[in-house]
């Protein structure tokens, strides 16, 4: 789907759909539950529906609300489990392990860049404890017995191995350490998993540079509730900072998120003078940082640490850089960041999403201060985290037209 959007301003108030990075850890571990658990505000979409689809196939079950857990086996029973991961590497990472603990391993699937993305830790710490472990274009065959004991990780690499192994180990019998081996990143997103695990009721010793993991433990049925996503609020703030007077609701000022930094870094974008903003931290706060930043008239704006943003659905620093020059920004970039010298305003024009739900946001929020119409290409791609964001957009007054133009 092709969008035209025709500058307008949005105003009114609008409340973000649930944390997709939260929803993801609270259905795996309410699926790894013993008994029924109920999850309240879960917002659907296309990687939460791959993880939900993925715990079906490891034997949870997934009906009106509620999430059975998967049934007590041993691993290895039974041929391997097919897990289409679709083109969230959020599913793919956290289960590789799960799978290993509950069957044994399964075969993997997904679309897009998804399997070239890297996984060169799994793949080392398995094949080290002789577990096979073969990656091809389509598919990722993992097989073997995961055993409890001490595990390394660096920690400068995706936050999402480590959460696959935190879901994994309390699953197996005998006490296992997870240890880094280089300073965390992303620690908002692993203590958004020790958070998920301490709802369901499964301890982890907090260690210098790891965790110390006690198993067997299966996480315990209830109910939780998922708060609404810092990551999607950020084009919210965006659009207010560019002018466009937008309440935000519903969000947990006190989450564990780590994208809840968008409050101090949209102030900072918000003042004058040379501002400077890691993202090491944040990444998937770049795309709503980097439009903000465009429109900061005669203001430069630095946004560093985005090393793993050439690794996400799309290459984002060249996909930020690359459609907002388009419309007249004045972004540069380089291997890990990108600098951008604030306009007055943008000119409209031909863009694509790159098949990057991020992208295709920041881009309907460019086009309320663009001269003239914006057109996204593949604009359906937000369906993969909010698949209501151009009737939400259209609700807060934006002006959007489907678009069946193919032009290049």
């Amino acid at each position: 789907m092709n969008v035209i959007i025709t500058p307008s301003k949005l105003t009114g108030a609008v409340t973000p759909p649930a944390s997709k990075s939260q929803s993801h850890r609270l259905v795996i571990a309410a699926a790894l539950a013993q008994g029924t658990s109920r999850i309240g505000n879960l917002s659907r979409s296309e990687d939460i529906d791959a993880t939900l689809d993925c715990m079906a196939a490891l034997g949870a079950r997934w009906e009106a609300g509620a999430i059975t857990g998967v049934s007590a086996g041993r691993a290895g029973e039974g041929p391997l489990p097919r897990l289409d991961c679709r083109e969230s590497g959020s599913t793919l990472r956290f289960l590789i392990p799960v799978a290993l603990a509950l069957r044994g391993g399964g075969v993997f699937t997904g679309k897009g860049r998804l399997l070239r993305r890297p996984m060169e830790p799994y793949e080392k710490l398995f094949r080290d404890r002789g577990i096979f472990y073969q990656a091809g274009e389509e598919q990722i065959v993992v097989k073997g017995e995961l055993k409890a004991g001490n595990y390394t990780l660096p920690g400068d690499v995706s936050s999402q191995f480590i959460t696959g192994l935190l879901f994994a180990l309390p699953l197996l019998d005998g006490e296992s350490e997870l240890t880094l081996t280089t300073p965390l990143q992303s620690a908002g997103y692993v203590d958004m998993t020790l958070e998920a695990l301490d709802q369901f009721g499964v301890r982890v010793e907090k260690l210098a540079n790891g965790w110390r993991i006690q198993g067997p433990q299966r996480p315990q049925a209830g109910e939780r509730r998922a708060e609404g996503d810092w990551s999607q609020a950020a084009f919210y703030y965006a659009a207010r900072g560019l002018g466009n007077p937008v309440e935000i609701w519903g969000m947990n000022p006190d989450s564990a998120q780590g994208d809840r930094i968008i409050r101090a870094y949209a102030g900072q974008l918000n003042g004058t003078g040379t501002v400077t903003l890691d993202v090491s931290q944040c990444p998937d706060l770049a795309p709503a940082l980097a439009v903000h930043a465009a429109l900061r008239a005669g203001e430069t704006t630095h946004i560093v640490g985005g090393a793993r943003l050439r690794m996400k659905e799309s290459d984002r620093i060249e996909a930020i850089t690359s459609e907002l020059n388009k419309l007249g920004a004045q972004v540069t970039q380089t291997a890990d960041s990108m600098t951008i010298r604030g306009v007055s305003a943008l000119n409209g024009g031909e863009t694509d999403s790159h098949n990057d739900h991020r992208i295709a946001m920041m881009l309907a929020i460019a086009a309320t201060r663009s001269r003239g119409p914006v057109l996204i290409r593949d604009a359906g791609s937000v369906a993969k985290s909010y698949p209501h964001f151009w009737e939400d957009y259209q609700m807060l007054g934006g002006r959007i037209a489907v678009s069946d133009s193919q032009r290049r």
